[in-house]
């Protein structure tokens, strides 16, 4: 008889509904011989957790071996768990390791596989062939926008107009003819293509900072905008300052090299107070912008082996069954990546509440075990001083689709960064370089998390959801991975990757792991682009992790 409920452990005290269980029925579980059954007491929607025992107020609510919770009222074996009778609990942890091991996947099959990427002379190598345009402050936000308008249309990258779409245009007809006229019948035909057919597209990132808040969040901001930088799917960058903001050129240019010593990408930068007028930052812009699309434009996709990829690793629009399907198929995919030597990251620290201990067993060693810790440890106290915590991190959406609390959210969520060593741990913007499995500060929100995954180094995002959500990134291809297939079909529009056949029982972890990295594959050479990327959807939010002034 195929299973109705999951017993995620065999330790666990509480099932996964699989499907809606009516009351009065009988839910099986396990396989044999080990296979059980137990009455249902009370209607249990699809995703929600019915108790396997009877539980009294203050018993322990057990998930994936874990903690998750603490009834706060009778729960009759085979009743319905809510935020009614239950509140979030988890384990305590401590710095002090109590190192395990796991078995891990076989990855000979994918030694050899490669993808066809952008080699970028510090030896990263990209998905991608973008080049940036940015500001170092809010106040060069309108002038980033009117560059955008100028340079997306003319150069085949989108629709757009405005007074310097004209200047672009004869730069076109100058690199076309030399002479600067040429038959306009032929400049319109040229236009309907891309001018530089080897750039995937110019990225135009804006945001709110850069002054006004402390000389932290300044740094945290260049930290970031370097490592966008840096990154192996950016050509290059141009960048517009004020010239008296906290986020000073000088500063960007030390986080620059903090991550790239050579400096081997052209970073074009333009003062609005040194230049005077707008029309002489603009054109100047334009013109040393447009030379170094055309050096940019030179740039081939070659081999590179799959080590060469650093995926982040997220989930968002989260549901109770994102740490049975799709989570833990990102996590024998982050597995094999490491066993052949790629980089992982695994961020979203509030939803890393109560696997603490875990995490910190897994540390690789006690100085990181001991920074994770400490990292955490602060990220607590910060949101306690601002009257709040962890365990409010659950939306809305995800109690009602049964992750009733930050631990059983984050214990799923955890899954992402299956059950390998963790090799690092990164503070917010720090650049990920190191084999393996790297544990990263970031908030949990979607674009907050991705922008600074993407920030350290990410050149493809993987992105598990239950409920749906569009973000993408500027820079790294966002692959959006459905826990339920239902989702999959209801919002195709968005959804890369179907994981759902995992629930049903029609493909298991290794299978789908193995078709998503196929994926990866695709992607990461350019063959297929992401949902994300076809919709346009750009999201980019630093986090800003201090007060203003």
């Amino acid at each position: 008889m195929p299973e109705t409920a999951l017993q995620i452990d065999l330790r666990d005290n509480v099932l996964v509904a699989l499907a809606p269980l009516r009351a009065g029925t009988v839910v099986h579980y396990g396989h044999p011989p080990a296979s059980a059954s137990c009455p249902v007491t009370q209607d249990i929607p699809a995703k929600h957790k019915l108790a396997l025992v009877d539980l009294e107020p203050g018993d322990l609510i057990r998930m994936y071996g874990m903690v998750v919770g603490e009834a706060t009222q009778a729960i009759r074996r085979g009743g319905l768990l809510s935020t009614r009778n239950v509140r979030h609990r988890a384990d305590p942890y401590s710095p002090a390791r109590h190192p395990v091991s796991y078995a891990l996947p076989d990855a000979s099959a994918w030694r050899d596989r490669t993808f066809m990427g952008y080699h970028r002379q510090d030896g990263q190598v990209g998905t991608r062939n973008y080049w940036l345009v940015l500001p170092l402050v809010f106040c060069e936000n309108r002038n980033v926008e009117r560059l955008r308008e100028a340079l997306e249309e003319e150069l085949g990258y989108g629709s757009a107009q405005n007074s310097y779409r004209q200047y672009v245009r004869q730069l076109v007809r100058n690199r076309t003819s030399g002479d600067g006229h040429q038959d306009q019948d032929a400049v319109a035909a040229s236009r309907s293509d891309r001018v530089f057919p080897n750039l995937d597209g110019i990225r135009f990132l804006t945001h709110q900072g850069g002054c006004g808040g402390t000389r932290q969040d300044a740094q945290a901001l260049c930290g970031l905008l370097a490592g966008y930088i840096h990154h192996p799917n950016v050509a290059g960058a141009t960048v517009l300052s004020l010239g008296c903001q906290n986020a000073q050129a000088n500063m960007l240019m030390e986080e620059l090299r903090a991550r790239d010593p050579r400096m081997t990408k052209p970073v074009l930068v333009f003062d609005q107070q040194k230049a005077g007028r707008e029309s002489t930052l603009m054109s100047r812009a334009l013109d040393e912008t447009f030379a170094a699309l055309e050096e940019a434009n030179r740039a081939q996709r070659a081999p590179a082996p799959l080590s060469a990829l650093t995926v982040g690793l997220k989930c968002g629009g989260s549901d109770g069954f994102s740490g049975i399907s799709a989570n833990p198929t990102l996590g024998y995919l982050s597995d094999l990546l490491g066993e052949i030597g790629g980089k992982t990251l695994l961020s979203e620290f509030p939803e890393l509440h109560g696997v603490e201990q875990e995490l910190i067993n897994r540390c690789a060693t006690d100085e990181l075990a001991q920074r994770f810790y400490d990292l955490m440890q602060a990220y607590s106290a910060r949101a306690r001083a601002v009257h709040s915590g962890f365990e409010m991190n659950p939306s809305p959406g995800n109690i009602e689709d049964g992750l009733i609390t930050d631990a059983i959210k984050s214990a799923g969520a955890a899954r992402k960064g299956g059950v390998g060593p963790v090799r690092d741990v990164l503070d917010f913007p720090q650049y990920a370089t190191t084999p393996g499995l790297t544990l990263l500060c970031t908030p949990g929100n979607d674009v907050e998390c991705v922008t600074a995954q993407a920030g350290s180094g990410a050149n493809l995002v993987l992105f598990t959801t239950g409920l749906g959500t569009p973000t993408g990134n500027p820079v790294a291809p966002v692959v959006k991975i459905s826990t339920n297939s239902s989702l999959a079909e209801r919002m195709g529009d968005i959804i890369d990757f179907n994981a759902g056949g995992i629930v049903t029982g029609k493909t298991t972890i290794p299978e789908c792991a193995a078709q998503l990295l196929d994926l990866c594959i695709q992607v990461g050479s350019g063959e297929r682009f992401t949902k994300a990327e076809l919709l346009g959807q750009n999201d980019f939010i630093p986090w800003k992790r201090g007060v203003s002034l």
